[in-house]
């Protein structure tokens, strides 16, 4: 019973989550407040039922919810909304808000209606550690850092088409610029990358401690570094003036692929990450 009624709570929230972006897109065609401020209400619904679900998963398993495939893809949706909501409140990147909502709403909707076979965490409480707790944050943390990089990166290429075919509409005003949207790209790699290198030093200090045997070589550690070396190659390259602005962003969108490739992917073949 209590399993069905959570069904339908996430359920409700994907139906307000697709109504939300409805409004936004309709504001994004015809400039409409009415149809803004209804999609950030009901975001708003959306975000507090998120948050509060969160909090009762935390109450019931005295942990953090990351320790698993099927709980990490939800926490995932939680961050990107919570940035969405931030750029809302503080920031006039409202396209970055739609775009980052897209990507939440797809996460959101994998975990829901994903089968329930994906396998919860089978780490038992002895092997359940602050420092893998911090390892796994600082994970998805990046990976969040790098779902920015990618939305800035579609704007970019967004108002680079409209400059260069001149085709003005009342939209445009609304975009940022080309240099804002060059600077997020910029910030939010070089957040990432670090946060990144930083969770995996703390996951390997954690496998060294706990496990018994374990590869350096597992598809997951090396796919993360592949990560790490390719936006650090893009941010370089650019840097350089190797890149142009154009195929910056380009980079950004391809490496993003990898990046959740390695989400998936790299999780399902990993010798001992089958649970994150």
């Amino acid at each position: 019973m209590a399993e069905m009624t959570m069904t339908m709570f996430h359920e409700i929230i994907i139906i307000l989550y697709a109504v939300s972006l409805v409004f936004y897109f309709i504001d994004y065609l015809n400039t409409n407040r009415f149809a803004h401020r209804g999609g950030f209400w009901i975001l708003s619904i959306v975000y507090i039922m998120q948050t509060g679900f969160l909090i009762i998963r935390v109450l019931e398993t005295k942990q953090f919810p990351i320790l698993s495939l099927y709980e990490g893809i939800y926490f995932y949706a939680w961050l990107l909304i919570s940035l969405s909501m931030i750029l809302q409140v503080f920031s006039k990147v409202g396209f970055a808000v739609f775009f980052l909502n897209v990507i939440g709403f797809i996460f959101m909707s994998i975990y829901t209606f994903a089968p329930m076979q994906i396998e919860q965490s089978p780490v038992g409480d002895s092997l359940i550690s602050e420092l893998l707790f911090i390892h796994i944050t600082f994970a998805i943390l990046s990976y969040a850092a790098f779902a920015m990089s990618l939305v800035f990166a579609i704007l970019y290429l967004l108002v680079y088409k409209i400059l260069k075919e001149k085709k003005w509409t009342k939209q445009f005003g609304r975009l940022p610029s080309l240099q804002q949207t060059l600077t997020g790209m910029k910030v939010s790699i070089y957040i990432g990358i670090p946060v990144l290198l930083i969770s995996l030093i703390l996951g390997i200090q954690w496998a060294i401690v706990v496990l018994d045997d374990w590869l350096l070589s597992d598809m997951k550690i090396i796919g993360s570094f592949l990560i790490i070396i390719l936006y650090s190659l893009v941010l370089f390259l650019q840097r350089r003036g190797k890149l142009t602005a154009n195929d910056f962003a380009w980079a950004n969108v391809f490496a993003f692929i990898f990046v959740i490739i390695n989400f998936f992917l790299g999780s399902r073949l990993s010798q001992f990450h089958f649970w994150i």
